[in-house]
């Protein structure tokens, strides 16, 4: 598939969108490096991708000598193949610059499937070269970008059998969504609806109605079954990722309890035991003997708890964080990697609890500047998402093929909501809204063409 994807490129009008997207991100990444070093770029959460890709040096998959549950190995691997294993930062985010820009040409090809015109080719790859967060993502050392070109694999694999019908191409779709789940677990339910969609559509061959779904669920599930099966092995713990007992506990559950009593988020986890185990055993001495399978229990079952007792407010926590997703700018991130971020005792601490429009004003009056670089952000995301509306309802493509990456977009948007939302989870919905949006204004563009053409019908 690579190699078809670098022919793509000699295709006319995608070597300006090519070159644009490799200038952008190589000078992003220079420049973060000259002012801030590589600080920034391995900041967050990198380093708990990092420790458990430094122990496959060894032989095994693990955090302070116990096996990792938390973070899968798919980007961890990629770290250590990429530069990581000698500690080269530069070298691994120019691996995934070139991630980042097979990832254009997919959306270039996702295109043309769709809608099958040159004009929203040329459209969707420029709209992904100019993306700012998918600009920012390459230059972090975060699953991001490795996932957002796995998930694009899955998409151009699926759009391929809705065109031919061939059931190998639902294969390679399948196991290229194993590989995306390895490396962000987010993705882990995304095969059951994907499956059931191929019920309902797909090529008209018969039997395939069956056959189609059975095909898809058949080469992924299988893979995550296995990690699984090795996490009840080494552990005792039989989910895939142990991370989502933690989100559930110290995020979604925390963030309804902090409502209810009138806390900020941050209050609620210091007294729930976060950010590490020492505050955790300090706040539950008990546990300090269990094993870590039955504290994850305990997660779970104090979380589900709070959320039933509860569903309408955590409904609202959650819709609230889905909206934060689709709208923040990502500001802050890009002036902390250009080093123009303010002093971050003085700035609002979490939109969820002060309200957008509050944040706004603050930073408004106290850092103009900061707020510039907001409005200079959410014009062209708002603008976007304008253009892909008029995708969805002016173009004339297939509607299998709206659906599909309608249904991908929206279930990243929808499942990253809750009190642990941040802008970065917009990553996987923006090569979708790129290329409904390139549809949308083609159908702009040559809707003054056609009028022409009734007009005057002996220009045909």
């Amino acid at each position: 598939m690579t190699g078809r994807l670098v022919r793509l490129v000699m295709r006319p009008g995608l070597v300006g969108p090519v070159l644009a997207a490799a200038v952008l991100r190589v000078g992003l990444m220079l420049a973060a490096f000259r002012l801030t070093g590589t600080e920034i770029m391995t900041q967050g959460d990198t380093a708990s991708y990092l420790t458990p890709a430094r122990s496959l040096l060894h032989g095994a998959y693990t955090t302070a000598g116990l096996p990792e549950i938390d973070r899968t190995p798919g980007y961890p691997v990629f770290l250590m193949l990429s530069g990581m294993s000698r500690d080269n930062v530069l070298l691994t985010v120019l691996a995934q610059i070139a991630v980042s820009i097979l990832s254009l040409l997919l959306v270039s090809r996702i295109a043309r499937r769709v809608y099958g015109s040159r004009e929203a080719t040329v459209l969707a790859a420029w709209f992904y070269a100019l993306e700012p967060i998918s600009i920012l993502s390459t230059v972090r050392l975060m699953p991001e970008t490795l996932f957002v070109f796995l998930l694009l694999c899955v998409i151009d694999r699926l759009l391929a059998y809705l065109n031919d019908g061939r059931l190998a191409l639902l294969g390679a779709a399948g196991v290229s969504l194993a590989a995306t789940t390895f490396v962000r677990p987010v993705s882990y339910y995304l095969v059951f609806p994907m499956a059931l969609a191929l019920v309902f559509v797909g090529p008209a061959y018969r039997g395939r109605w069956w056959k189609a779904p059975a095909v898809l669920l058949m080469s992924t599930l299988p893979w995550l079954a296995a990690w699984q099966v090795r996490n009840s092995i080494e552990t005792g713990y039989r989910g895939y990722s142990s991370i989502v007992e933690k989100n559930l506990y110290f995020y979604q559950s925390a963030e309804v309890t902090a409502e209810i009593h009138h806390l900020t988020l941050a209050e609620e986890q210091k007294e729930l035991g976060y950010p590490d185990e020492a505050s955790y055993f300090a706040r539950h001495p008990e546990q300090a003997e269990w094993p870590m399978v039955r504290r994850l229990a305990f997660m779970r079952s104090a979380s589900m708890h709070v959320i039933r007792e509860h569903r309408l407010l955590y409904l609202k926590t959650h819709f609230r964080g889905v909206v934060l997703v689709a709208l923040t700018p990502c500001a802050s991130e890009w002036l902390q990697l250009l080093h123009a971020y303010p002093d971050q005792k003085t700035m609002p601490g979490r939109v969820l609890n002060e309200g957008i429009g509050r944040s706004f004003t603050r930073v408004f009056i106290a850092y103009p500047m900061v707020a510039g670089a907001m409005i200079a952000l959410e014009v062209p995301l708002l603008l976007l998402y304008a253009a892909t509306l008029a995708g969805l309802v002016r173009s004339h493509a297939d509607r299998a093929a709206l659906c599909l990456l309608t249904g991908v977009g929206f279930y990243f948007l929808l499942i990253s909501g809750g009190a642990q939302a941040v802008g970065r989870y917009r990553v996987p919905v923006m090569p979708e809204l790129c290329v409904l949006a390139a549809g949308g204004v083609a159908a702009w563009e040559m809707r003054p063409k056609a009028v022409a053409v009734k007009r005057h019908p002996s220009s045909r």
